[in-house]
């Protein structure tokens, strides 16, 4: 690895026209697959960025070690990209980590996985104030908020970009993801402004109800905490948003919606039966939006030929059996559909065999 130029940790994804989708929502649907990024998600952009810009930055990049506190997404990303950079990565997770994530770290090459705490917040008081005090080569990794993240997140949109023109087409309408902390949607924002195409794209930034703090935020104009997290979609967890993802949100392109955790599990197995993609719940709810109307409720101005690019964001907590309990909990919200019969998905659904619940 050269120190003056180190690689991308990610790669060009996927953006594919979904006919599935585009008849369910009444427009033209594209989705951008991020879950074929290295690390199963979008955070290989952001994190791997930050990772490559450190090294750069750094005098003896060849002694860097990273740390991160993420159990999550994050967290693979970090080791991921690490990995792929020939430097070590140690990662710092509370008690409650489930032991399949902890099992993805170890994989992906993780030199440490440290339980410590209760909680987020322990763990990560523990990596700061105990492990990165030993290590004077030690790099801390945020999971959301820091302009090499956003910087990360905001390749996309070129991306989008020159394979919308590589189709015949000029530019997109509307772009959807999914807010946790605000680090894609920072990226996505800071991407548009850039390009000429850009300025004037719909962004509908999405939030499960018990994480919506972008949401809370914007009502109230100011930075909102919430008080606990209360949602299935874990991956949206985080109880107060970057401040520039406030700064961002109240542009007058953006719309800001909360789905139902229902509504975010729908859009998990609606995915899995039309594009044969599984995705996590915190991906869920961007496809959601696409079913019953949602889409054009929130953005009445689509028009059939109108041109919207869905983020499918990934994510590593999800399997088989997960998304199979989210079916036999959350089916019921499959009786209120509309049941388009043109939709492949809709002879799949729950409601329509019982005996799949």
């Amino acid at each position: 690895m050269g120190s003056l130029s180190p690689p991308n940790p990610w790669i060009e994804t996927p953006l594919i026209e979904s006919s599935a989708l585009s008849k369910a929502a009444g427009c033209r649907i594209f989705l951008k697959l991020e879950n074929l990024q290295p690390a199963g998600s979008f955070k290989s952009r952001g994190i791997g960025n930050l990772l490559r810009r450190s090294l750069q930055k750094h005098p003896e990049p060849n002694s860097v070690h990273f740390y991160c506190s993420s159990g999550g997404n994050a967290g693979l990303a970090c080791v991921t990209a690490a990995a792929s950079l020939d430097r070590p990565a140690t990662i710092i997770v509370p008690h409650s980590t489930k032991p399949l994530m902890i099992a993805k770290l170890k994989t992906a090459g993780a030199l440490e996985v440290i339980q410590k705490g209760a909680n987020w917040g322990e763990a990560d008081k523990y990596l700061r104030e105990e492990v990165l005090a030993k290590d004077p080569n030690g790099v801390y990794v945020p999971p959301f908020d820091h302009p090499d993240v956003w910087e990360g997140h905001s390749t996309m949109i070129p991306e989008i970009g020159r394979q919308m023109a590589a189709q015949g087409e000029n530019g997109i309408d509307g772009l959807v993801c999914s807010v946790g902390g605000g680090g894609l949607f920072c990226g996505l924002m800071l991407g548009l402004e850039k390009e000429q195409w850009g300025r004037n794209v719909r962004m509908l930034a999405l939030e499960t109800d018990g994480a919506q703090s972008l949401h809370e935020s914007i009502k109230a104009r100011e930075l909102i905490t919430l008080p606990k997290i209360t949602t299935i979609a874990n991956s949206l967890g985080a109880s107060r948003v970057a401040p520039k993802a406030l700064e961002l949100a109240l542009k007058h392109n953006v719309k800001s919606a909360v789905l139902s955790d229902a509504e975010a599990a729908m859009g998990c197995w609606r995915l899995a039966d039309d594009e044969r993609i599984i995705v996590e719940a915190a991906c869920g709810i961007n496809v959601a939006v696409c079913y019953d109307g949602r889409l054009k409720k929130l953005l009445p101005d689509l028009a059939p030929s109108s041109k919207v690019v869905v983020v499918v964001c990934g994510g590593s907590n999800i399997t088989l059996g997960t998304l199979m309990e989210y079916r036999t909990d959350f089916g019921w919200i499959e009786q209120c559909a509309t049941n388009d019969e043109a939709v492949p998905s809709t002879h799949s659904a729950p409601n329509k065999h019982p005996q799949l619940i």
